[in-house]
């Protein structure tokens, strides 16, 4: 039991020390734009540009039909609870046909497209850097983005503090953040398989299918959409309810009328990525 103590004890302290680190590297810029998606990751770091920057931050949200409706309000109600300098902004990635083609560098695409947006934007308003949230754990998947930022300059402080994802959320439980316990997000077109077209038809259709689910109660999911089929996968925990048959009355009630033949629940359940699992196939073959 006391190891256990000392144990969790010796990881708030690492945390909190990273989080000094983090302050104090932010507090030496003039200015800073931060990628606000309010996600734990970008909602820590727009909290951290604001306590060491005050109105020399900015938070900025992209929106586009890959942005679901649920995640702006989430955004916007994040913005107003904690104070931040914030404003919304428009991207058009789906005007580019590399993106739409959907191949496994589409979120390098994405993010080339936010951060020209930023670029342009700190070059009017005079910012001095731009920022966005990927973790010390986050480098562990298949991170096109990532490849956008460093040719962009853009400034990962969570990364150069060494924070992973476990610290994010401690930390910002510490700070009375209220995204500390928010299940993780993306965009909707990472529920496209690759090589499959994103459209903002079917990820309107995905949005749809995804408020189905939040409004059956569960809380960490995804819709992944397979043309003619849905693959619904649902947390662990969630699972068992999930499988009810009564459950999977319900769900194909709900998910014929979007245009899907086929309604299935994935028996693994969510796992973040999944469908970057052909890739790391690939990778070994």
């Amino acid at each position: 039991m006391k190891q256990a103590i000392s144990t969790t004890e010796n990881f708030e302290r690492q945390a909190l020390a990273k989080q000094e680190r983090l302050l104090a590297n932010l507090a030496r810029l003039d200015s800073l734009l931060v990628a606000f998606s309010g996600g734990a990751d970008s909602a820590y770091l727009a909290w951290a540009a604001h306590t060491a920057l005050g109105p020399r931050a900015l938070a900025l949200t992209a929106v586009s039909p890959s942005f679901s409706a649920h995640d702006r309000e989430q955004a916007a109600k994040v913005v107003r609870q904690l104070g931040l300098r914030h404003e919304f902004i428009e991207t058009r990635e789906f005007e580019n046909p590399l993106y739409v083609a959907n191949q496994p560098d589409r979120c390098y695409h994405c993010k080339d497209e936010l951060f020209d947006r930023m670029e342009a934007l700190a070059r009017e308003r005079g910012f001095a850097a731009l920022a966005y949230g990927i973790n010390a754990d986050d480098t562990r998947d298949f991170r096109p983005g990532h490849r956008a930022a460093a040719q962009h300059r853009v400034l990962a402080p969570l990364l150069d503090a060494g924070l992973g994802k476990a610290e994010v959320r401690l930390l910002s439980r510490r700070a009375s953040l209220p995204t500390w316990d928010r299940p993780a997000s993306a965009c909707l077109s990472s529920r496209v398989p690759y090589g499959n077209p994103v459209t903002p038809e079917t990820l309107a259709r995905i949005e749809r299918g995804e408020e189905v689910l939040r409004r059956f109660g569960f809380r960490q999911f995804r819709v992944r959409d397979h043309g003619r089929l849905a693959r619904i996968e649902i947390a662990p925990d969630e699972l068992e309810r999930a499988l009810a048959p009564e459950m999977a009355r319900r769900f194909v009630e709900a998910f014929k009328p979007l245009g899907y033949d086929y309604v299935t629940l994935d028996l693994e359940g969510y796992r973040q990525g999944s469908l970057n699992a052909s890739l790391r196939k690939r990778a070994t073959h």
